[in-house]
Protein backbone atom coordinates (compact mmCIF):
# COMPACT_ATOMS: atom_id res chain seq x y z
CA UNK A 1 0.00 0.00 0.00
CA UNK A 2 1.10 3.55 -0.66
CA UNK A 3 1.57 5.59 2.48
CA UNK A 4 1.80 9.38 2.10
CA UNK A 5 2.86 11.99 4.62
CA UNK A 6 1.92 15.52 3.55
CA UNK A 7 4.04 18.54 4.49
CA UNK A 8 7.43 18.73 6.15
CA UNK A 9 8.41 15.24 7.29
CA UNK A 10 11.40 14.88 9.59
CA UNK A 11 13.78 12.24 8.26
CA UNK A 12 12.53 12.36 4.67
CA UNK A 13 15.19 12.86 2.01
CA UNK A 14 14.32 16.22 0.51
CA UNK A 15 17.01 16.72 -2.15
CA UNK A 16 16.60 13.50 -4.10
CA UNK A 17 18.87 14.62 -6.94
CA UNK A 18 21.91 15.02 -4.69
CA UNK A 19 21.09 11.78 -2.89
CA UNK A 20 20.75 9.92 -6.21
CA UNK A 21 24.07 11.28 -7.50
CA UNK A 22 25.88 9.87 -4.47
CA UNK A 23 23.95 6.63 -3.93
CA UNK A 24 22.76 5.09 -7.20
CA UNK A 25 24.25 1.85 -8.47
CA UNK A 26 24.74 0.90 -12.11
CA UNK A 27 22.41 -2.10 -11.74
CA UNK A 28 19.54 0.23 -10.83
CA UNK A 29 19.66 1.81 -14.29
CA UNK A 30 19.63 -1.45 -16.26
CA UNK A 31 16.80 -2.94 -14.19
CA UNK A 32 13.85 -3.66 -16.55
CA UNK A 33 11.39 -1.60 -14.47
CA UNK A 34 13.80 1.35 -14.36
CA UNK A 35 14.26 1.14 -18.13
CA UNK A 36 10.49 1.23 -18.55
CA UNK A 37 10.14 4.23 -16.21
CA UNK A 38 12.94 6.10 -18.00
CA UNK A 39 11.34 5.47 -21.39
CA UNK A 40 7.87 6.47 -20.17
CA UNK A 41 8.76 9.57 -18.15
CA UNK A 42 11.85 10.94 -19.90
CA UNK A 43 11.23 9.39 -23.34
CA UNK A 44 14.82 8.13 -23.16
CA UNK A 45 16.38 4.74 -23.85
CA UNK A 46 18.89 3.05 -21.59
CA UNK A 47 21.89 1.96 -23.67
CA UNK A 48 23.92 0.74 -20.70
CA UNK A 49 24.47 1.36 -17.02
CA UNK A 50 26.25 4.66 -17.69
CA UNK A 51 24.65 5.89 -20.95
CA UNK A 52 21.08 6.90 -21.71
CA UNK A 53 19.91 8.18 -25.09
CA UNK A 54 17.72 11.26 -24.63
CA UNK A 55 15.83 12.66 -27.63
CA UNK A 56 16.43 16.16 -26.26
CA UNK A 57 19.89 16.00 -24.67
CA UNK A 58 21.58 13.25 -26.67
CA UNK A 59 23.75 10.75 -24.76
CA UNK A 60 23.53 11.46 -21.02
CA UNK A 61 24.67 9.97 -17.74
CA UNK A 62 22.10 8.65 -15.25
CA UNK A 63 22.66 11.74 -13.09
CA UNK A 64 21.17 13.84 -15.91
CA UNK A 65 17.80 12.08 -15.83
CA UNK A 66 14.78 14.08 -14.68
CA UNK A 67 14.22 14.56 -10.98
CA UNK A 68 11.05 12.48 -11.21
CA UNK A 69 12.74 9.42 -12.71
CA UNK A 70 15.64 9.63 -10.27
CA UNK A 71 13.20 9.74 -7.36
CA UNK A 72 11.22 6.78 -8.72
CA UNK A 73 14.43 4.76 -9.08
CA UNK A 74 15.35 5.62 -5.48
CA UNK A 75 11.89 4.58 -4.27
CA UNK A 76 12.26 1.25 -6.05
CA UNK A 77 15.70 0.48 -4.68
CA UNK A 78 15.82 2.01 -1.20
CA UNK A 79 12.46 1.06 0.32
CA UNK A 80 13.61 1.69 3.88
CA UNK A 81 14.01 5.42 3.17
CA UNK A 82 11.34 8.06 2.61
CA UNK A 83 11.82 10.34 -0.38
CA UNK A 84 10.34 13.71 -1.29
CA UNK A 85 7.98 12.75 -4.11
CA UNK A 86 7.26 16.41 -4.85
CA UNK A 87 10.28 16.20 -7.15
CA UNK A 88 7.98 14.09 -9.33
CA UNK A 89 5.37 15.40 -11.71
CA UNK A 90 1.88 13.95 -12.00
CA UNK A 91 3.23 11.73 -14.82
CA UNK A 92 5.05 9.77 -12.10
CA UNK A 93 1.90 9.10 -10.03
CA UNK A 94 1.00 5.87 -11.84
CA UNK A 95 4.54 4.57 -11.22
CA UNK A 96 4.37 5.45 -7.54
CA UNK A 97 1.11 3.51 -7.25
CA UNK A 98 2.64 0.61 -9.18
CA UNK A 99 5.72 0.51 -6.92
CA UNK A 100 3.39 0.29 -3.92
CA UNK A 101 1.33 -2.62 -5.30
CA UNK A 102 3.49 -5.48 -4.05
CA UNK A 103 5.29 -3.85 -1.14
CA UNK A 104 4.43 -0.93 1.15
CA UNK A 105 5.94 2.36 0.03
CA UNK A 106 6.09 5.51 2.14
CA UNK A 107 6.61 8.87 0.45
CA UNK A 108 6.59 12.53 1.46
CA UNK A 109 4.54 14.98 -0.59
CA UNK A 110 4.59 18.75 -0.26
CA UNK A 111 2.04 19.34 -2.98
CA UNK A 112 -1.20 17.77 -4.16
CA UNK A 113 -0.26 15.05 -6.65
CA UNK A 114 -2.94 13.87 -9.07
CA UNK A 115 -3.20 10.08 -8.75
CA UNK A 116 -5.81 9.88 -11.50
CA UNK A 117 -9.42 8.78 -11.85
CA UNK A 118 -9.00 5.07 -11.13
CA UNK A 119 -9.58 3.67 -7.64
CA UNK A 120 -6.51 3.33 -5.42
CA UNK A 121 -5.59 2.65 -1.81
CA UNK A 122 -3.54 5.36 -0.12
CA UNK A 123 -3.00 5.70 3.60
CA UNK A 124 -2.58 9.34 4.58
CA UNK A 125 -0.18 9.14 7.50
CA UNK A 126 -1.05 12.60 8.85
CA UNK A 127 -4.52 11.33 9.82
CA UNK A 128 -4.09 7.55 9.44
CA UNK A 129 -7.00 7.51 6.96
CA UNK A 130 -7.20 5.29 3.91
CA UNK A 131 -8.59 6.95 0.80
CA UNK A 132 -9.64 5.38 -2.50
CA UNK A 133 -10.11 8.32 -4.87
CA UNK A 134 -8.98 11.86 -5.54
CA UNK A 135 -12.36 13.05 -4.26
CA UNK A 136 -11.53 11.51 -0.87
CA UNK A 137 -7.86 12.50 -0.93
CA UNK A 138 -8.07 16.21 -1.83
CA UNK A 139 -9.91 17.53 1.27
CA UNK A 140 -7.52 15.76 3.63
CA UNK A 141 -4.31 16.55 1.75
CA UNK A 142 -5.44 20.15 1.38
CA UNK A 143 -5.18 20.58 5.15
CA UNK A 144 -1.43 19.93 5.03
CA UNK A 145 -0.17 21.40 1.74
Amino acid sequence: MLRVYYGNMPGAIFNTSVYFKNAYEDSWITDPVAKEMILDIDKSTVLGSAVIDSPVLGKIAPTSLSGGVKTLILMRNEREKVFNASTCGDNCAKWILKLAEDEDLTINLRHLMNFGNKAFDICILNTNQIVHSMKELVPIAGLYV
